[in-house]
């Protein structure tokens, strides 16, 4: 299992909804199943659209937390 120090980052800081699934979406398709993308971002919105994106793509949100004002989120890609 690849570690997460080994994720790829994407800051969507700044962008509103619905430009940081639009960029995750983005930042995912060159990924191997079951590597990792770790996503900084301070759209509220994002609590319900990554969760969502995940779920509807067939990736797996491993974990969020809150950074100072910001959402981090850690995505694992699912099967191709």
């Amino acid at each position: 299992m690849q570690k997460r120090e080994e994720s790829e980052l994407l800051d969507a800081t700044g962008l509103l909804c619905p430009l940081p699934v639009l960029k995750i979406r983005k930042r995912m398709k060159p990924l191997k199943p079951g590597q990792f993308l770790e996503v900084k971002a301070d759209d509220v919105a994002a609590l319900v659209d990554v969760p969502h994106f995940c779920d509807e793509n067939g990736h797996t949100l491993v974990s969020h937390r809150e950074d100072g004002d910001c959402l981090v989120f850690l995505i694992k890609k699912g099967a191709d």
